[in-house]
C-alpha cells in the first residue's frame, strides 16, 4: 500500500462506532463469519486451517507476532463496511481535508521560482476530489495517480485559490511525502 491508501484506511478506522474484536479467538471468529471458511482465513494469513482452527477453538491463545499483525490488519480492513461506505458517501459530498508535510514542486512562468520546497499544508479539498480520489482507489489506481488528484487539488485550492493568483503555475507534484492525513 502507498502513503495516500493507508491514509484513506486510518481515516476509515477513525470512523468506527464500536471497536473490532480485541482476543484473538473473537477476530477469528468475525473472519470466519465474514470469510465463510477455515480454508479461505488461513489463505490470507498464510498459515494453515488446522492453526486457523486452534485459535478458533482456543488451544492456541496467543498468534506469532507477524500473523497476529496479519489478523489485526483483516479483522480491521473488513470491519464496519456500511460505516466506512457512509462516511465516504459523506465526504464524497461535503469534500476531505488533506494535511500532509511533502516536497512540492510546479511549474511556474519565467522569473519566479518554482524549486521545489518542503512545505507543511492543511487544505480543504471540494467534494469532487474526494470522489475523484474514492473512485481511483476502487478502481485499482496507482499511489502515483492518487497523487496526481491530490496535487491538482492543491494547485486549484491552495496555489491559484480558484483562479485569483498564480494562474501561470501549472502541473504541480507532490514528492518526498513525510506524512499525509486525511479526515472526512
Amino acid at each position: 500500500m502507498g502513503e495516500i491508501e493507508d491514509a484513506i484506511e486510518r481515516a476509515d478506522r477513525e470512523n468506527f462506532t464500536r471497536q473490532p474484536p480485541k482476543t484473538l479467538k473473537g477476530q477469528i471468529g468475525y473472519l470466519l463469519k465474514q470469510m465463510g471458511s477455515a480454508k479461505a482465513v488461513a489463505q490470507e494469513l498464510g498459515v494453515t486451517a488446522d492453526s486457523v482452527n486452534r485459535y478458533r477453538r482456543g488451544a492456541r491463545k496467543h498468534a506469532r507476532a507477524d500473523v497476529a499483525s496479519k489478523i489485526d490488519d483483516a479483522v480491521r480492513s473488513r470491519w464496519q463496511p456500511q460505516v466506512r461506505k457512509r462516511r465516504r458517501q459523506q465526504a464524497a459530498a461535503s469534500g476531505i481535508t488533506v494535511e500532509t508535510r511533502a516536497r512540492f514542486g510546479y511549474t511556474a512562468p519565467v522569473g519566479s521560482t518554482d524549486d521545489g520546497r518542503f512545505r507543511r499544508l492543511t487544505v480543504h479539498l471540494p467534494a469532487a476530489y474526494a470522489q475523484r480520489l474514492f473512485d481511483a482507489r476502487d478502481a485499482g489506481a496507482s499511489d502515483q495517480e492518487m497523487r496526481g488528484i491530490i496535487a491538482q487539488g492543491f494547485k486549484d485550492i491552495y496555489f491559484q485559490d480558484g483562479g485569483t493568483r498564480a494562474t501561470g503555475v501549472s502541473d504541480v507534484e507532490i514528492n518526498d511525502i513525510d506524512y499525509l492525513d486525511l479526515d472526512y
